[in-house]
């Protein structure tokens, strides 16, 4: 099911739909730092990223076609979580892993809100937010064994590889 997000009016339907998306740069960066670090990087892709997202508004939606209930042709449903095509779709994933990762004793970036770092005595774990893409890479390999097996507990998210 998808939202028809353009229905929807600005102040009324939603607040805010902003949410920080890593610039080519910053990816760059982090490769760029990955090697002269000696870090292995890996790559993860989310399944069906925005049905991940919570939503604090209460949205509602017509029966979408095929799907009407005869019974009760008026009613509406109530979203329970984002659904693609919502304007705040977006947002909603990315403050969910946002306290996922910050849960996770992660820092966010001052300047990239993309990037999180985790610091475990000498050993650093940096993690990269593409949409629904994550790069990561370690000082350590089992802080990415361990950061890609809570992950995937967490979300549907194959492991892309290297």
């Amino acid at each position: 099911m998808v939202a028809k997000g353009y229905n929807q009016e600005e102040g009324i339907d939603y607040d805010e739909t902003y949410a920080p998306v890593a610039r080519l740069e910053d990816i760059r960066l982090l490769h760029a730092f990955a090697c002269i670090m000696n870090f292995r990087s890996y790559q993860m892709d989310v399944k069906s990223v925005f049905l991940n997202g919570y939503i604090e508004e209460e949205i509602y939606v017509e029966q979408p076609l095929g799907f009407l209930d005869f019974d009760h042709p008026n009613h509406v449903y109530k979203l329970k979580k984002a659904l693609y095509g919502l304007k705040q779709a977006s947002r909603s994933w990315y403050e969910r892993l946002r306290n996922l990762l910050i849960g996770q004793s992660f820092v966010r970036g001052q300047v990239d809100k993309t990037l999180f770092i985790k610091r475990l005595n000498n050993k650093l774990l940096l993690v990269q937010i593409y949409i629904d893409d994550i790069i990561f890479g370690a000082s350590n390999e089992s802080l990415c064994k361990e950061f890609s097996s809570s992950m995937q507990k967490e979300f549907e998210m194959p492991m892309i590889g290297e």
